[in-house]
């Protein structure tokens, strides 16, 4: 089966999110708020508390975007965190943004790939990805990164959209599908960035799914947390 890209041409995966995320770089932020009701708010909140049982004092945000998971590692646990991520404009609104926090010399913004982490093995006390994983070219080649890079009996937290189940699900799938594709096009002025969202969340793994090919990737325990209605879903993988 092809894979779900941004813009289907033949750049490869990669590529097309590097590119669709700097086409999206300034309304970012905005259509995050908007589009969840603030909600992935609470949802990086809880990743973090969870986070916070192991007291980390280095940590690797990758995927980082706008480094909205950075700032709050930083805040509610104190500590050094480094945020990875493809896109150099989303990198830059982050940037910024750390600046106006004052808190340059915490967080550390950084241009690389998540499948080839220019980083030794066990250096991270813990690793998280928030609505990034789903993004990988080869997701398996990406986890394992993540977990080479994480210490041993440390853990990577993953927090990703997955499906509504229920009775629920078709109202929001309703929503996904027609009513936030449009809103983000309007807003973004991508006409494929917030169409590829909804085909990338149906296409990926979630659940016990996601579970096991943690566990193939490694990771010798995995737990996992529904949020919203099972709206997203945080993984915590310890190695």
């Amino acid at each position: 089966m092809k894979p779900v890209t941004p813009y289907n041409t033949d750049a490869g995966k990669k590529r097309e999110v590097e590119d669709m995320f700097d086409n999206i770089a300034p309304k970012y932020d905005l259509l995050n708020r908007v589009l969840s009701l603030k909600i992935d708010i609470l949802w990086r909140n809880k990743l973090v508390k969870w986070m916070g049982e192991d007291s980390p004092k280095l940590v690797l945000d990758v995927a980082t975007g706008t480094g909205d998971l950075a700032i709050t590692v930083q805040k509610k646990l104190n500590s050094k965190v480094i945020g990875l991520d493809l896109s150099q404009k989303m990198l830059n609104v982050g940037i910024t943004k750390i600046a106006d926090e004052k808190l340059s010399s915490e967080i550390e913004m950084v241009k690389g790939d998540a499948e080839n982490l220019a980083y030794e093995d066990n250096k991270f006390d813990a690793v998280c990805v928030a609505f990034g994983v789903r993004n990988f070219e080869n997701l398996e080649k990406g986890l394992e990164e993540l977990r080479r890079v994480v210490k041993d009996n440390r853990s990577v937290f993953i927090l990703e959209f997955s499906k509504v189940e229920g009775f629920f699900g078709p109202f929001y799938q309703f929503y996904f599908k027609n009513i936030l594709p449009q809103i983000g096009r309007l807003v973004s002025k991508d006409t494929r960035a917030y169409t590829y969202l909804p085909d990338s969340v149906n296409a990926f793994p979630f659940g016990e799914k996601m579970k096991s090919i943690l566990l193939e990737t490694g990771f010798k325990s995995v737990e996992y947390k529904k949020l919203t209605l099972g709206v997203a879903t945080i993984y915590k993988a310890t190695k």
